[in-house]
Formats: structure tokens, sequence, C-alpha cells
């Protein structure tokens, strides 16, 4: 694997926190995601299911897990299944995990080969009286039209036992991710650390007349160069209008001097990513119209990040921050105040130039789980991004970091990577 290996105590530890909230007497089962394919024999790559991940440090395809604490035989309390490499596999896509890189890997003692998989739960199922499954529950963009590895194993589990207790395995994950061990906010700190060159190499290369996808192959060559996985998401480098567009990512239109560009990318380092936003000149120096809209979004973000602390709801959170965007699109000339005062509160004028929320918790997803009618707190780690699209002056400015919540108020986890107007054209001019 690319990236520095994680020690397996961190895969123990969140085993143990997880079958501590299994109810008795049942078996969880979590599968890995498929190799989604292209066209042909084409393939798109593969992504770990973050469910296993997080329970298994195992980074493979063709990989199952089995917890059933309450087993009678020792042995079967903690089962990993993983592919055999075979003489074609070896061939053609190379040596997959031996059983001792996958023991040294999970902390996982009993590990087999998948093919036992079936036989072996047959052994146990009946001592069961039920199960944990997995399924992706994302509360806003949940597979749709295509069947997983994790539907396939509700549907065979169901015929296969059909009298057994079921059970949300993602209920439980959903509860135990957004508190951050030490170990995962190492990683979230190197999936930053790699953003920040980055964003520093996207400055020098910066010129009137550059494509965006120029702009873009800047972060994908420090990426892989850096041993990164991936990128988090499909980096955004949307110049001049096309910023007002929240998820353009086209990155095919020339950069013209005069334009401002919104950077919107993540990395991913050991399945944990980071999330962050940019804006800055194309020409190395903004306008006066650019430096009122930038300030004031980045006093939104100063501002508003302070409001993450233990026992915030999120809602409340987003309520406080729409309150300061507001604040600054009075102040821009955008909305009119007697008129705000004299706003339908279900439909509030800002949406006009700022439609999206702005915080959202980070870790082995770029949107990871988590309940937001859950109060905040020490350990988690969210985004705070605020934004101002303002698509008639072809102006579109957000400003996102992540940060840590303490006892103690926030770390910020992104901030060495350069935000203020004076750095950010000092460094354009030397470049």
């Amino acid at each position: 694997m690319r990236y520095d290996s994680i020690s397996n105590t961190l895969f123990k530890k969140n085993r143990t926190n997880f079958i501590s909230k299994m109810q008795p007497n049942t078996i969880a089962i979590l599968t890995s995601n498929d190799v989604k394919h292209n066209n042909a024999d084409d393939v798109m790559g593969f992504t770990q299911n973050n469910d296993l991940f997080y329970l298994s440090g195992i980074d493979q395809e063709d990989t199952i897990l089995v917890l059933y604490p309450d087993a009678y035989k020792k042995e079967n309390k903690v089962i990993l299944f993983i592919k055999e490499t075979n003489e074609q596999i070896k061939v053609w896509d190379g040596e997959k995990l031996t059983k001792e890189q996958a023991i040294e890997i999970s902390g996982i003692e009993r590990v087999e080969w998948i093919h036992d998989f079936e036989m072996t739960l047959q052994y146990m199922a009946f001592e069961a009286d039920g199960f944990y499954l997995g399924h992706n529950e994302h509360l806003k963009r949940v597979t749709k039209d295509q069947e997983t590895q994790q539907d396939r194993m509700i549907k065979w589990c169901k015929e296969k036992y059909p009298l057994h207790d079921y059970y949300r395995a993602a209920k439980i994950t959903r509860a135990l991710r957004p508190i951050k061990h030490e170990e995962e906010i190492l990683q979230i700190k190197k999936a930053a650390a790699i953003s920040v060159v980055s964003f520093m190499r996207v400055l020098k290369a910066c010129k009137p007349d550059i494509k965006e996808y120029e702009l873009e192959a800047e972060l994908s060559y420090n990426l892989i160069q850096s041993g990164a996985t991936r990128h988090a998401f499909k980096p955004i480098v949307a110049s001049g209008k096309n910023a007002c567009a929240l998820h353009y990512n086209a990155n095919d239109a020339l950069c013209k001097s005069g334009d401002m560009i919104l950077l919107d990318f993540g990395v991913c380092y050991a399945n944990y990513n980071s999330d962050t936003t940019r804006c800055f000149p194309v020409n190395g120096k903004f306008s006066a119209r650019q430096k009122e809209v930038y300030s004031s979004v980045l006093k939104c973000l100063k501002e508003g990040s302070k409001l993450l602390k233990p026992g915030v709801l999120p809602s409340d959170y987003e309520t406080q921050m729409a309150r300061l965007v507001e604040t600054e699109l009075i102040a821009l000339g955008l909305l009119n105040v007697d008129e705000v005062a004299n706003q339908d509160p279900y439909k509030p004028l800002y949406k006009k130039y700022f439609m999206h929320g702005t915080a959202h918790h980070i870790g082995l997803d770029v949107h990871d789980v988590g309940l937001y009618s859950r109060p905040l707190e020490a350990g988690m780690v969210l985004t705070c991004e605020p934004g101002i699209y303002i698509p008639e002056e072809g102006i579109g400015c957000r400003l996102e970091n992540d940060y840590l919540i303490t006892e103690n108020g926030t770390i910020n986890l992104t901030e060495k990577m350069p935000i203020e107007i004076s750095d950010i054209e000092a460094l354009m001019t030397k470049y």
C-alpha cells in the first residue's frame, strides 16, 4: 500500500467498541465494496467499504469480517475472510494479502479464505439469534439503481436464514465513527499536509490563459508523489462565473485575467480525507470587489469556526452561520436591511447568494457518517465552509478549513494553507 501502515491497535479498539453495542448472541457481517467496472474489461478502481476498513484495516476487495462475540468456541468470535491468490491472479493482478499479512494489519488472529465463508458461517449461524448487516445509510446520496456487495449479502442471509432477527451495522458505526481516535486524526493531518503543498503548487502555476485542468494536474501530481491514495473527490477548479455552480468540476475553461478561481479539493490518505477550499485571483491581484466579497467570506469562516464546540446542535450552528452570512450580504449591498427584516422566514433572502450548509463531518468519508440531531462533541472533525455566490458579477467565493473539536476550542487542521489576502498575493507575486 502507498500509505504508512496504521497500528492494528486502532482496529482492535474499534472492534471492541462495536461489539459493546451489539445485541446479545448476534453475528455481525461486514463486506468489502465491489470493484466498479467501466467499459469492456476496464475498471474504475477499488475503494474499500469504510465500515469494514474501520473495523479491520483491510484495504482489499473480496473481504468479509465476521464478529460473533458470544460464540461458544473462542476461535469463532472474530474471523476475517480474504481472497486467496491463485496462479491466474498472481500472473495478471499480482499477489493479494497473505494470511500472515492480514493478521498483522488487522490484529485478527483467525484469517480464512473467502471461499470458506459460507460453510464456516453455517457452523455458527444456528447458534445465534440474529445478524448485523451493513448498508449505505447516507442521508443524501444513497446508492441508487445498483446492487452492492452489501445488498447481495442482505439478500443471501435472509434467504438462507429467514427466521433470524436482523439489525443495522451502520447504526453502530454511525455512532462510533464521528469521534476520532488519535491515530485517525494523524491520518487526516497527513492528508491536510499534502493538500497544503498541492495548493502552493497551484498558486505557483497559476497565470492568465491557463486552463483549469492544468491547475488540477498540479493537485494530482503532488497527490501521487506524496503517496496519497486518491483525490478525496473530483477537484473543483472553477474560474470566474463557474465558481457559482457549487459542484462544477468540468475544469475545462480558460482562466482569464481579472477572474477569481475557486479551488475546492481534498486528499485521501490511508482512506482518511481532507477537504479544503481556497479562492485566488488568476493574475495574482484581487480586484476591489473581489477583496470585499473574499473578506466577507473569510470573516464568516473565522467567526463561524468558533461556533463549533461541544454541546452545540448542528442545526443551531447552521442558523448562526446563516445570520453571519446574511449580515455580510447586507454590507456588500446585495441585500436590503429593511427587506431582510420583513422577509418570509421560510424563504430567507440570503438563499439567493448562499444556498448550502457550512459544516459536515469528515473522516473516512468526505461527508462522514453522523447524525445531525446529535450535539457536537470533543473528538469530532468537521469542516467550516461559508460562501457567497454572485452570478451577475461572475464572482463565487467559498473558504473551507477542517477543524478538530476539543473541550478547549477548535484546532484548525489546515491552518498552514494560506488564506489571508495579503499572503496569497505575496505568494503569487513571489512565484
